[in-house]
């Protein structure tokens, strides 16, 4: 019999904001940013791009850009620099436009281009390759950016250059992130969506998901972020913890020892 992926599932997102994805594997997330990107016909409701549809006749070209969880798999070009200029050829710039365009992206992921655009990507490290596949959506200068699980399996040094780049983009851009590693995210984020079972289990601000984590965690529908969890344990455990969650940490450090004074702010 079959099921609906999503139902009932509504996001909006403007150039310039930050939206973060998240939920447990299965939930639906990564059917979401395929039909955001206009890989997957919605079978009900509507896709749009700046009020024209997602995909087909009329669908802005170039205007929303996806990379996937393992887009280095996708390699294709002889040098990092060849395979980055593809999109933008393909968008018709010239060979000039697309070469500035593909060093820009490789600087905005840590890449310097002069020492990575002639290797060949094969040849790359797995963070390095996951970070030049990031740098050839970026060069096409997309004005939504969509990232599926972008720091996944990186280092720390990955994760930072992934990070840089994120908020170089939404600088000019709409970023919708679908990712797991809420600690490093949730703290840049506008607005959030939490998916389970292809249902919106929660959708609004991260203040608002600060108050309603707990019992988003305690249904299942939300992983919480390190920071937080052990502010959720020192309650449950009788912390005598004043105010909201915090994400950031030098700020629940500060609430924890506070707590642990008796003394509550």
């Amino acid at each position: 019999m079959a099921s609906r992926a999503l139902e009932g599932v509504s996001l909006a997102l403007e150039p310039g904001e930050l939206g973060v994805g998240l939920g447990p594997t299965g939930s639906g997330k990564t059917t979401l940013l395929r039909a955001a990107a206009g890989l997957l016909a919605p079978t009900s409701g509507t896709v749009t791009v700046d009020d024209r549809p997602a995909a087909g006749r009329g669908s802005p070209r170039g205007a929303v850009g996806l990379v996937f969880q393992r887009p280095e798999a996708q390699f294709f070009a002889p040098s990092v620099e060849e395979d980055c200029a593809f999109g933008p050829r393909n968008l018709g710039r010239s060979t000039e436009e697309a070469r500035a365009d593909v060093r820009a992206a490789l600087r905005a992921v840590r890449l310097d281009p002069d020492e990575f655009g002639s290797r060949e990507p094969w040849g790359l490290s797995g963070g390095e390759a996951r970070r030049a596949a990031l740098a050839g959506v970026l060069a096409m200068r997309p004005r939504y950016l969509l990232l599926d699980e972008p720091t996944a399996g990186l280092d720390a040094a990955g994760r930072a250059a992934v990070l840089a780049a994120v908020d170089v983009v939404r600088a000019g851009a709409g970023l919708l992130v679908v990712t797991h590693d809420s600690d490093l995210f949730l703290g840049r984020a506008d607005t959030v969506l939490i998916l389970r079972a292809g249902r919106v289990a929660f959708s609004g601000g991260v203040a608002a998901l600060l108050e309603e984590l707990p019992a988003l965690a305690a249904a299942g529908a939300a992983e919480p972020p390190e920071v937080v969890r052990a502010q959720m344990l020192a309650r449950e455990r009788g912390a005598m913890l004043g105010g909201r969650l915090e994400l950031d940490p030098d700020a629940a450090a500060a609430a924890l020892a506070r707590a642990a004074g008796g003394g509550a702010s």
